[in-house]
């Protein structure tokens, strides 16, 4: 029996720390369904169908063929139970990470009982990387440099984004 579990997020931009928490996620899951979803909150750096066209590069160099990169709008809870799911999983890099994740899951466990979520931990290596962090140095640094924390296939992209 297949198990198909759903990863969501903004991904703006798809990080390294993204897709080790997908590789990670074969652990859990036999398929990964990764959600790019509108996050209200944010103001992105790239659409959500461009963001999408990222990562399905980032995944294919990666050789993740476990993953599906798919889009939505509205409750991540109700998209992870169209794709005939009932696991989420979260990466995490900081306490402050877990408290947010933590509201999150309180709230997903309210809307459907039936869905559980698994937290995976940044790596040491991803902990302090984030879109903020990102957005600062890559105009910056140097390819090589911008490649500790993103993956190379999208850096031209993330470049041509940050000159607008």
């Amino acid at each position: 029996m297949s198990r198909r579990a759903v990863y969501t997020g903004s991904f703006d931009p798809v990080t390294l720390g993204h897709l080790n928490v997908m590789q990670r996620a074969r652990l859990v899951a036999d398929e990964l369904i990764v959600g790019v979803g509108e996050n209200a909150h944010k103001t992105a750096l790239f659409g959500v169908a461009e963001r999408a066209t990222l990562l399905e590069r980032a995944v294919k160099a990666a050789g993740l063929d476990h993953v599906r990169i798919e889009t939505f709008e509205g409750l991540a809870v109700r998209f992870v139970r169209r794709m005939d799911a009932r696991l989420i999983v979260r990466g995490v890099r900081s306490v402050t990470d877990m408290e947010a994740e933590f509201t999150m899951i309180l709230a997903n466990r309210k809307l459907d009982p039936e869905i559980e979520t698994v937290f995976f931990m940044a790596g040491d290596e991803f902990s302090h990387v984030s879109s903020t962090l990102i957005k600062q140095i890559t105009p910056l640094a140097s390819d090589d440099e911008v490649a500790k924390f993103v993956p190379r296939e999208i850096i031209p992209e993330l470049r041509a984004r940050l000159a607008e």
